[in-house]
């Protein structure tokens, strides 16, 4: 989750205009660490306790982004050289304390829906077409973001992404004989799917150290993105260590627009957490979770946000897609793992030097992380598309329809901002923003078209989005199906929560069984079955 997780602060921190030798760039990058790891923590141990890392989300960065360049100024047209040190970080933070307030308000809002069971109802209206285009929107509509900065050299952004994949398709099988040493004094040799497990940061490591090189013997000119110190002494003014902690860069103001356009945010990271829970369920070799775990998952995201929100993160949290592809390689699904993995995030942190290094990458390597990635959020918005009948005009105009005007109408929109006038310039801010973010453009119109155009349930996909869901447990009996789902549990009090009766009407109480669905382990037939 490294690359993804690290990229994001680095491409938010270019549209809230901090210096590229100012020591907050690398502040930023440790905050994220520390709060993923904090945050990490708290899912595997209240919330779904699954082992899922919890990292940024692209998802937040696109109402961000639409946040940033509608209500303030760019970049470019600031006197920021002429103004003294105290007066430019004033500048930038202003801007994330916007970023945080929406973040923060925004994640109330996951808060509630998980913890009060209401998301089962809000996911009764997330078919598989409304989650292609929320989704893949996320990722097209960040393509001429990731083009202007591997503009800045495009060699060394092209070597990045051929590295990366050369490492991720390529080379991904290819197993690296290690030596091992025992106790007897021998070695036996251990056989890992190194390039597997870490495509993105070793391609980043070869890009960064060509770039080194090439500026040691001044290969690349003066003045070039793709120098490795363009930052200038950006790592020797870094402190050593630093604990990151709530209004470090001023607390958090809050901005209508900013609330409403994270919400879309939120939504799209719910859908896909959701998902996630399942698919690491499956690959960990446990049952489905129950839907307690799931409105635990849920509500602690949401707290992750709010705490993102205070701590100043510039992004929100959600799981780490990349750490449960990993589990299907090691075969290792320990929740201890992820747990130890959680406390060297934070330890990680916590030493300034550690994040300022990351700060260091030259952009045009970023940039192309950023292309290989965006365009990996992509397909797997389109991955729910095996699920509909892709015969059917039906399914194909909603699409379609979703998919473009989710494209054109923002575009339109950034380019004739003064069109919206409504008198209230609050209001303005809103719908700008909010007629800006395509992934709330395409994904309203997929939730309205899908679920007012006449459709049968199996031509829109929800039998077979419905079933990957149920796993081999959903035949068990009540008690088979209680003893599967104990890894869900609470840590500690799980004996005086089943004895306290009133707790099963609780949505996130282990022994939650639902609103009115009946005993566990009922077993409909047909399609009422996938439905259910």
């Amino acid at each position: 989750m490294a690359g993804g997780t690290v990229a994001i602060p680095i491409l938010v921190a270019s549209f809230l205009c901090m210096a590229e030798d100012d020591p907050a760039r690398g502040e930023l990058v440790s905050t994220v660490f520390f709060h993923s790891g904090l945050v990490t923590l708290l899912q595997t141990t209240f919330g779904i306790r699954l082992p899922i890392i919890q990292g940024g989300d692209f998802a937040y960065v696109v109402p961000t982004i639409a946040l940033l360049t509608t209500v303030y100024q760019p970049c470019d047209a600031l006197p920021l050289a002429n103004l003294t040190e105290a007066a430019r970080a004033e500048v930038w933070q202003v801007r994330l304390r916007d970023i945080q307030g929406s973040i923060a308000v925004a994640s109330v809002f996951q808060i509630i829906l998980g913890f009060t069971g209401l998301i089962g109802m809000l996911l009764r209206w997330i078919t598989p077409l409304a989650v292609v285009p929320t989704v893949t929107l996320v990722g097209l509509s960040l393509f001429d973001v990731s083009a202007s900065k591997a503009a800045q050299h495009w060699g060394i952004s092209i070597l990045t992404m051929v590295l990366m994949i050369l490492f991720s398709q390529y080379m991904n099988n290819l197993q690296l004989p290690i030596p091992i040493p025992t106790v007897n004094g021998t070695f036996r040799i251990f056989k890992s799917q190194f390039f597997k497990c870490f495509p993105v940061l070793t391609a980043v490591f070869v890009a960064w150290s060509l770039c080194a090189i090439l500026t040691t013997f001044d290969v690349l000119p003066e003045g070039s993105p793709a120098r490795t110190d363009a930052t200038g002494t950006l790592l020797l003014k870094s402190p050593w260590f630093r604990v990151p902690y709530p209004g470090q860069w001023g607390w958090p103001t809050v901005r209508a627009a900013g609330v409403v356009g994270m919400l879309g945010g939120t939504v799209a990271s719910i859908v896909e957490s959701i998902g996630d829970y399942y698919v690491c369920a499956r690959i960990s070799g446990a049952a489905p979770p129950p839907v307690s775990a799931i409105n635990r998952g849920v509500g602690i995201e949401g707290v992750g946000c709010l705490l993102a929100g205070l701590l100043g993160t510039g992004n929100g949290t959600t799981s780490c897609s990349q750490n449960i592809g990993v589990i299907s390689i090691t075969k290792v699904g320990s929740r201890r793992v992820v747990q130890y993995s959680a406390l060297i995030l934070i330890a990680s942190g916590v030493l300034g030097k550690f994040g300022a290094v990351f700060v260091t990458i030259p952009e045009p390597v970023m940039a192309g992380v950023f292309i290989v990635m965006f365009a990996m959020v992509t397909s797997v918005g389109l991955s729910p598309l095996q699920y509909v009948d892709l015969g059917s005009s039906r399914n194909l105009f909603v699409i379609g329809f979703s998919l473009f005007f989710g494209l054109l109408l923002p575009k339109w929109v950034e380019k004739n901002p003064e069109v919206i006038q409504t008198g209230a310039p609050e209001l303005d801010q809103v719908l700008a923003v909010l007629l800006q973010t395509p992934m709330f453009v395409g994904g309203a119109l997929g939730v309205f078209l899908d679920n007012t155009l006449p459709g049968t349930p199996r031509e829109r996909g929800l039998l077979e989005w419905n079933k990957q869901c149920r796993g081999k447990h959903h035949r068990a009996g009540a008690q088979e199906l209680r003893n599967a789902s104990a890894c869900y549990d609470l840590p500690i009090g799980m004996e005086t929560i089943s004895r306290m009766k009133w707790l099963q009407y609780l949505p996130f109480s282990p022994t939650f069984e639902g609103f009115g669905r009946g005993k566990p382990g009922k077993v409909l037939d047909g399609e009422e079955e996938a439905l259910s």
